[in-house]
């Protein structure tokens, strides 16, 4: 992807040692990840996300994720903020007339549960949060996308503005030397077809609303087109010409820190807990290599692999640089993930003292050298290389289904945690 971006700066080209590196000068921006349910929290919280965002079981973008409900909000507040880690809860859809009163009453359980930050574009919601006092953001779905409109969001009391997906990144420069409020901006994960997200395909189709958080992504479907007068159709070549890839942003992250944007979003509430921990913990490792000058374009194609492990589509600059152009489309239905995630079986037992989790394989094998995941709603997501492991009490390189294993963990893992093998995808 780095031949494709349109660099702003002169050393694309070949890796700048480090020794010739600016001190930075430029704010550490926040970066955010999303929470779908609690393992993909504590896996965020667990790789270095500065902020979470996530919703309860109404009114957010993603009412098919597993969400929260307002009865978690306790837990989620004390476990995050035990951890430095912000808050901001999403009211991001339209609300019709008869949810004004259930709007009110999550509003003011987010204050009354010391909640950051309300993520929204409906007005409503924008009043509601005024009304009781509570900080809130406009979400990309406000389609901001200059400084004017800024202002009035921000007479209107607004802490953060959540720019446009399609806004470059000399707009956001502009943008940002006219404004003195937050500016939030999207850096990794799935984008849309459709201006700011704003669709209505899966609501005429199925019956299923983008704006109501519902959307099936009809979109990412291959499509035919039919020919009535001679009665022949023709599939629409092989590009899945609605299907967009993936936003990265990985190689340029750099020049999104200099441009001033104070907070990073990573997009994902419906995908898998170790797509966020991969996601959080790479994109934590760039910044703070930046600010440490050692964020050379080696590093990046390391970062950037990594990123290839997990879930996507392939990547694309997004807008950042230019309109995105044909090649910035999927060609393919579902992920291009280098590896994938397979079940082998359950932690049976965890042993403090000496750091070492009793494992039953229940499906294929694992062997030494292998990777595995061990992932859970109170452990998060932990990755672990096999190097050593004990097999039904005897030293082995290989167990099998009905094998009883016990290995090295040096973090604490549960009773019941799920096991995966990452594999390899062939291509």
């Amino acid at each position: 992807m780095l031949d494709k971006v349109k660099t702003l700066i002169d050393k694309k080209e070949k890796d700048i040692p480090v020794s010739n590196y600016l001190p930075p000068t430029s704010k550490r921006p926040e970066l955010m990840a999303p929470a779908g349910d609690w393992t993909m929290l504590r896996a965020a919280v667990n790789a270095g996300a500065d902020a979470i965002y996530f919703g309860v079981d109404k009114l957010n973008m993603r009412a098919k994720a597993k969400n929260f409900s307002l009865d978690d909000l306790p837990q989620i507040t004390a476990y995050c903020k035990e951890h430095n880690v912000k808050t901001y809860l999403t009211l991001n859809t339209i609300v019709f007339e008869e949810e004004l009163t259930e709007l009110e009453e999550i509003i003011v359980a987010a204050k009354q549960n010391n909640i950051d930050q309300i993520i929204c574009w409906d007005l409503a919601v924008a009043e509601l949060c005024h009304k009781h006092n509570m900080p809130f953001a406009v979400s990309t779905q406000g389609s901001i996308s200059n400084s004017l409109s800024v202002s009035i969001y921000k007479r209107l009391g607004a802490v953060r503005i959540v720019l446009a997906r399609e806004c470059s990144l000399e707009e956001i420069k502009k943008i940002r030397a006219n404004t003195d409020l937050e500016i939030e901006a999207f850096v990794h994960g799935a984008m849309c077809i459709a201006v700011s997200g704003r669709c209505f395909l899966s609501h005429h189709l199925f019956g299923k609303s983008a704006n109501r958080g519902e959307c099936v992504q009809p979109c990412r479907r291959e499509y035919e087109v039919f020919d009535s007068a001679t009665e022949k159709s023709l599939i629409i070549g092989e590009d899945y010409i609605m299907s967009p890839q993936d936003l990265c942003t990985i190689e340029f992250i750099d020049q999104l820190i200099e441009a001033g944007i104070d907070s990073f979003k990573i997009e994902g509430r419906k995908r898998a807990p170790e797509y966020v921990a991969k996601a959080v913990s790479v994109y934590r490792q760039a910044i703070d290599l930046y600010f440490e000058s050692k964020l050379t374009n080696e590093k990046k194609k390391e970062l950037l692999a990594e990123l290839e492990k997990v879930y996507n589509r392939g990547f694309s600059s997004g807008f950042y640089f230019d309109v995105p152009s044909s090649n910035a489309y999927a060609g393919v239905d579902g992920s291009k993930a280098t590896t994938r995630k397979v079940y082998v079986g359950k932690v049976l037992n965890y042993f403090k003292e000496p750091e070492v989790a009793h494992i039953l394989i229940e499906s294929g094998m694992v062997k030494i050298g292998d990777n595995i995941l061990i992932m859970g709603e109170t452990t998060g997501v932990l990755e672990i290389n096999i190097e050593k492991m004990s097999v039904n009490d005897k030293n082995n390189d290989l167990a099998k289904r009905g094998d009883e294993l016990t290995l090295k963990v040096p973090s604490l893992v549960r009773r019941n945690d799920k096991i995966y093998l990452i594999e390899k995808v062939e291509t």
